[in-house]
Protein backbone atom coordinates (compact mmCIF):
# COMPACT_ATOMS: atom_id res chain seq x y z
CA UNK A 1 0.00 0.00 0.00
CA UNK A 2 1.01 3.90 -0.47
CA UNK A 3 0.58 5.05 2.60
CA UNK A 4 1.58 9.29 3.45
CA UNK A 5 1.35 11.53 6.36
CA UNK A 6 -1.41 13.97 6.74
CA UNK A 7 -2.85 17.42 5.71
CA UNK A 8 -6.17 19.22 7.22
CA UNK A 9 -7.64 22.00 5.74
CA UNK A 10 -9.01 24.35 7.79
CA UNK A 11 -11.27 27.38 6.78
CA UNK A 12 -13.38 29.74 8.87
CA UNK A 13 -15.40 32.79 8.98
CA UNK A 14 -13.50 34.37 11.98
CA UNK A 15 -15.51 38.20 12.52
CA UNK A 16 -14.92 40.35 14.84
CA UNK A 17 -17.46 41.24 17.86
CA UNK A 18 -17.50 43.80 20.27
CA UNK A 19 -17.55 41.74 22.92
CA UNK A 20 -16.30 37.60 23.83
CA UNK A 21 -20.26 36.68 23.43
CA UNK A 22 -22.18 37.65 20.57
CA UNK A 23 -25.94 36.78 19.33
CA UNK A 24 -26.36 36.01 15.40
CA UNK A 25 -27.58 39.52 14.75
CA UNK A 26 -24.25 40.84 16.74
CA UNK A 27 -21.86 38.94 14.14
CA UNK A 28 -24.24 40.32 11.15
CA UNK A 29 -23.66 43.89 12.20
CA UNK A 30 -20.20 43.26 12.82
CA UNK A 31 -19.90 41.86 8.77
CA UNK A 32 -21.61 44.40 7.26
CA UNK A 33 -19.40 47.22 8.83
CA UNK A 34 -16.06 45.77 8.56
CA UNK A 35 -13.80 46.54 5.62
CA UNK A 36 -10.69 44.29 6.37
CA UNK A 37 -9.89 41.37 8.81
CA UNK A 38 -6.75 39.85 10.00
CA UNK A 39 -6.60 36.39 10.26
CA UNK A 40 -4.63 34.32 12.82
CA UNK A 41 -4.88 30.54 13.24
CA UNK A 42 -4.21 29.48 16.95
CA UNK A 43 -2.99 26.08 18.36
CA UNK A 44 -3.73 25.31 21.93
CA UNK A 45 -4.66 28.89 22.51
CA UNK A 46 -1.40 30.46 22.22
CA UNK A 47 0.94 29.02 19.73
CA UNK A 48 0.61 31.31 16.61
CA UNK A 49 0.54 28.88 13.02
CA UNK A 50 -0.14 31.20 10.43
CA UNK A 51 -1.72 34.71 9.70
CA UNK A 52 -4.07 35.74 6.70
CA UNK A 53 -4.19 40.01 6.35
CA UNK A 54 -6.21 42.19 4.22
CA UNK A 55 -9.46 39.97 3.61
CA UNK A 56 -12.53 41.20 3.09
CA UNK A 57 -15.17 40.36 5.65
CA UNK A 58 -17.35 38.22 3.73
CA UNK A 59 -14.30 35.85 2.82
CA UNK A 60 -12.90 33.18 4.46
CA UNK A 61 -9.78 32.70 5.43
CA UNK A 62 -8.03 28.85 4.53
CA UNK A 63 -4.99 27.35 6.04
CA UNK A 64 -3.00 24.42 4.96
CA UNK A 65 -0.79 22.82 7.14
CA UNK A 66 1.37 19.60 6.84
CA UNK A 67 0.48 17.68 9.82
CA UNK A 68 3.12 15.89 11.76
CA UNK A 69 2.93 14.25 15.70
CA UNK A 70 3.36 17.37 16.94
CA UNK A 71 0.60 19.09 14.75
CA UNK A 72 -2.07 17.77 16.96
CA UNK A 73 -4.31 20.00 19.07
CA UNK A 74 -7.07 22.48 19.57
CA UNK A 75 -7.06 24.67 16.95
CA UNK A 76 -9.31 28.22 16.56
CA UNK A 77 -8.59 31.12 14.40
CA UNK A 78 -8.91 34.63 15.71
CA UNK A 79 -10.42 37.58 13.54
CA UNK A 80 -8.78 41.00 14.25
CA UNK A 81 -10.29 44.35 12.56
CA UNK A 82 -10.37 48.16 13.55
CA UNK A 83 -9.93 47.55 17.58
CA UNK A 84 -12.90 44.35 17.64
CA UNK A 85 -11.78 40.64 17.97
CA UNK A 86 -13.02 37.48 17.46
CA UNK A 87 -12.70 34.15 18.45
CA UNK A 88 -13.82 30.80 16.22
CA UNK A 89 -15.43 27.39 18.33
CA UNK A 90 -12.29 25.17 18.49
CA UNK A 91 -11.53 21.83 16.68
CA UNK A 92 -9.35 18.82 17.81
CA UNK A 93 -7.13 17.91 15.19
CA UNK A 94 -6.10 13.85 15.66
CA UNK A 95 -3.51 12.40 13.24
CA UNK A 96 -5.15 8.46 12.77
CA UNK A 97 -5.34 8.52 9.21
CA UNK A 98 -3.26 7.66 6.28
CA UNK A 99 -4.16 7.63 2.82
CA UNK A 100 -3.61 4.05 0.90
CA UNK A 101 -4.09 2.83 -2.86
CA UNK A 102 -4.38 0.11 -5.62
CA UNK A 103 -2.01 -0.54 -7.10
CA UNK A 104 0.69 0.95 -5.30
CA UNK A 105 2.42 3.30 -6.59
CA UNK A 106 -0.40 5.10 -7.91
CA UNK A 107 0.20 4.28 -11.54
CA UNK A 108 -2.10 3.50 -13.58
CA UNK A 109 -2.23 2.87 -17.37
CA UNK A 110 -5.71 4.64 -19.54
CA UNK A 111 -8.54 2.20 -18.85
CA UNK A 112 -7.18 0.31 -15.67
CA UNK A 113 -8.68 0.54 -12.48
CA UNK A 114 -7.61 2.36 -9.43
CA UNK A 115 -8.86 2.35 -5.49
CA UNK A 116 -7.53 4.74 -2.94
CA UNK A 117 -8.76 4.24 0.78
CA UNK A 118 -8.92 6.49 3.52
CA UNK A 119 -7.72 4.79 6.97
CA UNK A 120 -8.47 5.47 10.00
CA UNK A 121 -7.07 3.37 12.71
CA UNK A 122 -9.38 5.15 15.47
CA UNK A 123 -12.79 6.59 16.00
CA UNK A 124 -15.70 5.21 15.05
CA UNK A 125 -19.62 6.29 13.51
CA UNK A 126 -16.53 8.26 10.96
CA UNK A 127 -17.84 10.40 7.73
CA UNK A 128 -15.42 10.62 4.36
CA UNK A 129 -14.89 13.14 2.26
CA UNK A 130 -12.75 13.52 -0.96
CA UNK A 131 -10.59 16.36 -2.53
CA UNK A 132 -9.75 15.91 -6.51
CA UNK A 133 -6.89 18.61 -7.04
CA UNK A 134 -8.05 20.52 -3.79
CA UNK A 135 -11.73 20.49 -4.65
CA UNK A 136 -14.55 18.20 -2.85
CA UNK A 137 -15.43 14.96 -4.95
CA UNK A 138 -19.52 15.69 -5.19
CA UNK A 139 -21.17 12.19 -4.65
CA UNK A 140 -22.96 13.24 -7.34
CA UNK A 141 -20.28 12.67 -10.02
CA UNK A 142 -20.41 9.06 -10.43
CA UNK A 143 -19.32 9.22 -13.75
CA UNK A 144 -16.09 10.17 -12.62
CA UNK A 145 -15.59 8.58 -9.37
CA UNK A 146 -17.26 5.66 -7.33
CA UNK A 147 -17.57 6.22 -3.68
CA UNK A 148 -18.39 3.70 -1.53
CA UNK A 149 -17.45 4.30 2.30
CA UNK A 150 -13.84 5.00 2.64
CA UNK A 151 -12.86 4.60 -0.81
CA UNK A 152 -12.88 5.86 -3.84
CA UNK A 153 -13.04 4.00 -6.77
CA UNK A 154 -12.31 5.20 -10.90
CA UNK A 155 -13.24 1.79 -12.70
CA UNK A 156 -11.87 3.68 -16.10
CA UNK A 157 -9.56 5.57 -15.62
CA UNK A 158 -8.65 8.56 -18.33
CA UNK A 159 -5.95 10.99 -18.64
CA UNK A 160 -8.43 13.44 -16.96
CA UNK A 161 -8.54 11.50 -13.31
CA UNK A 162 -4.52 12.10 -13.12
CA UNK A 163 -3.85 14.88 -10.12
CA UNK A 164 -3.66 14.84 -6.44
CA UNK A 165 -5.84 13.24 -4.30
CA UNK A 166 -6.54 13.49 -0.47
CA UNK A 167 -8.99 12.71 1.96
CA UNK A 168 -10.36 14.13 5.22
CA UNK A 169 -12.22 11.68 7.87
CA UNK A 170 -14.49 13.08 10.95
CA UNK A 171 -16.66 12.65 13.61
CA UNK A 172 -18.58 13.95 16.03
CA UNK A 173 -17.86 13.40 19.78
CA UNK A 174 -20.28 15.12 22.21
CA UNK A 175 -20.15 18.78 20.85
CA UNK A 176 -16.48 18.60 19.14
CA UNK A 177 -15.61 18.17 15.35
CA UNK A 178 -12.82 16.05 15.15
CA UNK A 179 -10.69 15.75 11.89
CA UNK A 180 -7.95 13.96 10.29
CA UNK A 181 -7.05 14.55 6.93
CA UNK A 182 -4.43 12.61 4.48
CA UNK A 183 -1.73 14.26 2.84
CA UNK A 184 -1.73 14.81 -1.15
CA UNK A 185 -1.06 11.83 -3.09
CA UNK A 186 -0.37 12.07 -7.37
CA UNK A 187 -1.78 9.75 -9.58
CA UNK A 188 -0.37 9.33 -12.63
CA UNK A 189 -2.17 7.82 -15.45
CA UNK A 190 -0.26 6.81 -18.08
CA UNK A 191 -1.14 6.38 -21.70
CA UNK A 192 -0.60 3.22 -24.32
CA UNK A 193 1.67 3.87 -26.85
CA UNK A 194 0.27 3.78 -30.42
CA UNK A 195 2.15 1.68 -33.42
CA UNK A 196 5.46 3.74 -34.22
CA UNK A 197 6.19 5.03 -37.64
CA UNK A 198 9.39 5.94 -39.67
CA UNK A 199 10.54 8.23 -42.29
CA UNK A 200 14.05 9.69 -42.76
CA UNK A 201 15.52 12.49 -44.76
CA UNK A 202 19.55 12.57 -46.10
CA UNK A 203 21.90 16.04 -45.37
CA UNK A 204 25.23 16.82 -47.48
CA UNK A 205 27.61 16.77 -45.00
CA UNK A 206 30.92 17.85 -46.74
CA UNK A 207 31.78 15.27 -49.64
CA UNK A 208 29.65 12.82 -48.09
CA UNK A 209 25.91 11.97 -46.99
CA UNK A 210 24.37 11.36 -43.21
CA UNK A 211 20.77 9.96 -43.36
CA UNK A 212 18.40 11.14 -40.57
CA UNK A 213 15.87 8.21 -39.63
CA UNK A 214 12.80 9.46 -37.11
CA UNK A 215 10.99 6.96 -35.14
CA UNK A 216 7.70 8.81 -33.52
CA UNK A 217 4.22 6.96 -31.67
CA UNK A 218 1.70 9.69 -32.29
CA UNK A 219 0.70 9.25 -28.11
CA UNK A 220 1.98 6.88 -25.51
CA UNK A 221 3.46 8.07 -22.12
CA UNK A 222 7.59 8.54 -21.44
CA UNK A 223 10.03 7.13 -20.83
CA UNK A 224 9.72 5.12 -24.11
CA UNK A 225 12.65 2.62 -25.14
CA UNK A 226 13.20 3.19 -28.93
CA UNK A 227 15.29 1.37 -31.22
CA UNK A 228 16.42 1.36 -34.97
CA UNK A 229 16.98 -1.79 -36.69
CA UNK A 230 18.51 -1.96 -40.65
CA UNK A 231 17.72 -5.36 -41.98
CA UNK A 232 17.12 -6.65 -38.60
CA UNK A 233 20.21 -5.70 -36.87
CA UNK A 234 19.65 -3.22 -33.77
CA UNK A 235 22.23 -0.08 -34.97
CA UNK A 236 20.72 2.46 -32.34
CA UNK A 237 18.87 2.89 -29.09
CA UNK A 238 17.68 5.69 -27.01
CA UNK A 239 14.96 6.84 -23.99
CA UNK A 240 12.79 9.47 -24.41
CA UNK A 241 11.71 10.95 -21.46
CA UNK A 242 9.90 13.91 -22.78
CA UNK A 243 8.02 12.75 -26.27
CA UNK A 244 7.26 10.00 -28.15
CA UNK A 245 9.73 10.34 -30.76
CA UNK A 246 13.69 9.42 -30.91
CA UNK A 247 16.35 10.25 -33.81
CA UNK A 248 18.81 8.34 -35.81
CA UNK A 249 21.67 9.21 -37.71
CA UNK A 250 22.84 6.25 -40.57
CA UNK A 251 25.23 6.18 -43.07
CA UNK A 252 23.16 7.32 -46.64
CA UNK A 253 25.31 6.89 -50.03
CA UNK A 254 22.47 8.31 -52.74
CA UNK A 255 21.59 5.98 -55.78
CA UNK A 256 22.37 2.67 -53.22
CA UNK A 257 19.99 1.07 -51.42
CA UNK A 258 21.09 1.18 -47.82
CA UNK A 259 18.85 -1.67 -46.60
CA UNK A 260 14.81 -1.86 -44.88
CA UNK A 261 14.63 0.01 -41.25
CA UNK A 262 12.64 -0.59 -38.96
CA UNK A 263 11.48 1.37 -35.53
CA UNK A 264 10.92 -0.60 -32.51
CA UNK A 265 9.60 0.62 -29.38
CA UNK A 266 8.99 -0.73 -25.81
CA UNK A 267 7.53 -0.03 -22.83
CA UNK A 268 7.24 -1.83 -19.26
CA UNK A 269 3.59 -3.17 -20.70
CA UNK A 270 4.15 -3.05 -24.90
CA UNK A 271 6.34 -3.95 -27.01
CA UNK A 272 5.33 -2.73 -30.92
CA UNK A 273 7.49 -2.40 -34.29
CA UNK A 274 6.77 0.03 -37.52
CA UNK A 275 5.97 -1.13 -40.43
CA UNK A 276 9.67 -1.25 -42.90
CA UNK A 277 10.73 1.54 -45.01
CA UNK A 278 13.81 0.66 -47.70
CA UNK A 279 16.57 3.07 -47.13
CA UNK A 280 17.01 4.17 -50.73
CA UNK A 281 17.54 7.41 -52.08
CA UNK A 282 16.99 8.12 -55.78
CA UNK A 283 18.35 11.39 -57.08
CA UNK A 284 16.59 13.52 -59.50
CA UNK A 285 16.87 12.63 -63.19
CA UNK A 286 15.02 12.01 -66.16
CA UNK A 287 12.52 13.76 -68.11
CA UNK A 288 10.49 16.66 -66.33
CA UNK A 289 7.14 17.44 -67.83
CA UNK A 290 4.56 20.11 -67.06
CA UNK A 291 0.57 19.01 -67.09
CA UNK A 292 -2.22 21.13 -67.21
CA UNK A 293 -5.97 20.72 -66.06
CA UNK A 294 -8.95 23.37 -65.20
CA UNK A 295 -11.26 23.21 -62.49
CA UNK A 296 -14.71 24.11 -63.27
CA UNK A 297 -17.23 26.05 -61.70
CA UNK A 298 -21.41 24.61 -62.00
CA UNK A 299 -21.77 27.58 -64.97
CA UNK A 300 -18.85 26.15 -66.80
CA UNK A 301 -16.32 28.80 -66.09
CA UNK A 302 -13.20 28.25 -65.29
CA UNK A 303 -12.74 28.31 -61.22
CA UNK A 304 -8.76 27.40 -61.16
CA UNK A 305 -6.19 26.24 -63.19
CA UNK A 306 -3.92 23.20 -61.66
CA UNK A 307 -0.35 22.31 -62.90
CA UNK A 308 1.47 19.42 -61.95
CA UNK A 309 5.43 18.91 -62.27
CA UNK A 310 5.94 14.97 -63.08
CA UNK A 311 9.79 13.95 -62.10
CA UNK A 312 11.80 11.36 -61.02
CA UNK A 313 13.20 11.11 -57.24
CA UNK A 314 12.76 10.65 -53.46
CA UNK A 315 13.65 14.16 -52.20
CA UNK A 316 12.58 16.72 -55.04
CA UNK A 317 13.21 20.50 -54.73
CA UNK A 318 10.73 22.07 -57.02
CA UNK A 319 10.97 25.62 -58.50
CA UNK A 320 7.94 27.20 -61.23
CA UNK A 321 8.84 29.90 -63.52
CA UNK A 322 6.34 31.69 -65.54
CA UNK A 323 7.65 33.20 -68.98
CA UNK A 324 11.55 32.37 -67.35
CA UNK A 325 11.01 34.19 -64.28
CA UNK A 326 10.82 32.56 -60.87
CA UNK A 327 7.77 32.48 -59.18
CA UNK A 328 8.50 33.59 -55.45
CA UNK A 329 6.95 31.07 -52.84
CA UNK A 330 6.22 34.19 -50.11
CA UNK A 331 4.04 37.31 -50.33
CA UNK A 332 5.71 40.24 -51.87
CA UNK A 333 5.43 44.44 -51.17
CA UNK A 334 4.18 46.55 -53.43
CA UNK A 335 5.79 50.18 -53.57
CA UNK A 336 3.44 50.87 -50.43
CA UNK A 337 4.96 48.63 -48.81
CA UNK A 338 1.68 46.12 -48.90
CA UNK A 339 1.59 42.78 -48.99
CA UNK A 340 0.13 41.33 -51.82
CA UNK A 341 -1.12 38.19 -52.29
CA UNK A 342 0.17 36.36 -55.31
CA UNK A 343 -2.60 34.67 -57.35
CA UNK A 344 -1.28 31.26 -57.12
CA UNK A 345 -0.76 29.21 -53.90
CA UNK A 346 2.36 26.03 -54.13
CA UNK A 347 0.95 22.55 -52.57
CA UNK A 348 2.02 18.63 -52.29
CA UNK A 349 5.59 20.24 -51.34
CA UNK A 350 5.63 22.53 -54.65
CA UNK A 351 4.74 19.80 -56.90
CA UNK A 352 1.68 21.17 -57.91
CA UNK A 353 0.65 25.23 -59.06
CA UNK A 354 -3.04 26.40 -58.35
CA UNK A 355 -3.48 29.13 -60.40
CA UNK A 356 -6.55 30.97 -58.89
CA UNK A 357 -7.24 33.32 -61.09
CA UNK A 358 -6.56 33.39 -64.88
CA UNK A 359 -6.91 35.87 -66.96
CA UNK A 360 -4.45 37.92 -69.56
CA UNK A 361 -1.90 38.98 -66.83
CA UNK A 362 -1.32 35.32 -65.49
CA UNK A 363 -1.54 33.58 -69.29
CA UNK A 364 1.89 32.25 -70.41
CA UNK A 365 4.45 29.63 -70.62
CA UNK A 366 4.81 28.19 -67.38
CA UNK A 367 7.28 25.60 -66.50
CA UNK A 368 8.73 23.60 -64.12
CA UNK A 369 12.43 22.82 -62.72
CA UNK A 370 14.10 20.35 -60.37
CA UNK A 371 17.39 19.34 -58.12
CA UNK A 372 17.73 17.23 -55.57
CA UNK A 373 16.78 19.24 -52.21
CA UNK A 374 19.56 17.75 -50.08
CA UNK A 375 22.30 19.13 -52.70
CA UNK A 376 22.05 23.35 -53.21
CA UNK A 377 24.68 22.94 -55.32
CA UNK A 378 23.13 20.41 -57.73
CA UNK A 379 22.28 21.06 -61.05
CA UNK A 380 18.82 21.68 -62.05
CA UNK A 381 16.64 19.91 -64.52
CA UNK A 382 14.33 21.54 -66.37
CA UNK A 383 10.85 20.76 -67.98
CA UNK A 384 9.36 22.39 -71.58
CA UNK A 385 7.49 25.23 -71.01
CA UNK A 386 3.83 24.91 -71.55
CA UNK A 387 1.04 27.58 -72.37
CA UNK A 388 -1.90 28.20 -70.32
CA UNK A 389 -4.53 30.88 -71.39
CA UNK A 390 -8.21 31.06 -70.68
CA UNK A 391 -9.62 28.10 -72.40
CA UNK A 392 -11.80 28.21 -75.23
CA UNK A 393 -13.89 24.56 -74.08
CA UNK A 394 -16.91 26.84 -73.30
CA UNK A 395 -17.56 28.62 -76.41
CA UNK A 396 -16.35 25.19 -78.33
CA UNK A 397 -18.88 23.72 -76.33
CA UNK A 398 -21.46 25.84 -76.65
CA UNK A 399 -20.76 25.96 -80.38
CA UNK A 400 -21.45 22.08 -80.54
CA UNK A 401 -24.47 21.72 -78.44
CA UNK A 402 -25.96 24.40 -80.95
CA UNK A 403 -25.00 22.64 -83.92
CA UNK A 404 -26.58 19.56 -82.17
CA UNK A 405 -29.67 21.30 -81.88
CA UNK A 406 -29.92 22.14 -85.19
CA UNK A 407 -29.06 19.35 -86.77
CA UNK A 408 -31.68 17.36 -84.42
CA UNK A 409 -34.60 20.16 -85.09
CA UNK A 410 -33.88 19.33 -88.96
CA UNK A 411 -33.84 15.73 -88.23
CA UNK A 412 -37.24 16.07 -86.61
CA UNK A 413 -38.74 18.12 -89.49
CA UNK A 414 -37.17 15.68 -92.15
CA UNK A 415 -39.04 12.76 -90.30
CA UNK A 416 -42.82 14.82 -89.98
CA UNK A 417 -42.56 15.91 -93.28
CA UNK A 418 -41.66 12.47 -94.95
CA UNK A 419 -44.88 11.62 -92.81
CA UNK A 420 -47.00 14.01 -93.60
CA UNK A 421 -46.31 13.10 -97.16
CA UNK A 422 -47.14 9.86 -97.37
CA UNK A 423 -50.43 10.71 -95.65
CA UNK A 424 -51.16 12.85 -98.39
CA UNK A 425 -50.74 10.51 -101.31
CA UNK A 426 -52.47 7.56 -99.09
CA UNK A 427 -55.67 9.75 -99.75
CA UNK A 428 -55.05 10.78 -102.90
CA UNK A 429 -54.50 6.71 -103.83
CA UNK A 430 -57.83 6.11 -102.09
CA UNK A 431 -60.21 8.35 -104.24
CA UNK A 432 -58.84 7.66 -107.06
CA UNK A 433 -59.78 4.08 -106.38
CA UNK A 434 -63.05 4.74 -105.56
Amino acid sequence: KHAAKYVIYLGHMCNTPNSDTHTAKHIQQARETMSNTDYELMQNNSVLIATRTNLQADQPASFFLKVAATTEGLYHCRATSGGSAGVSNRIKLTVVSELTSDPSPPVVYQGSCIILSCVVTEGSHLSYAWLFNRKEVAPSNSFFFNLTGNKLVIKQVTPEHAGNYSCIAWSRVQDANRFSGSTEVQVTVKVYISKPEIAFSITKEGDGYRGNVTCWSSRGSPPINFSLSIDDKEVGAFIATEFPAAWFSVAMVPGLDMGEARCQVKTEMQELMSDPVTLEVVPVGGDVKVEVGYLYRADSTVAATRLSCRVRGTFPYISWLFNDSVLPSETHLDSSFQPVLPYYVFTHHRRTLVLTTLGPEESGYYSCRVRDSYDRSGPWVESEAVLVQVPVITIAFCCFLLLMLVVGAACVYKIFDHEQGAHVRACVNNKYTD
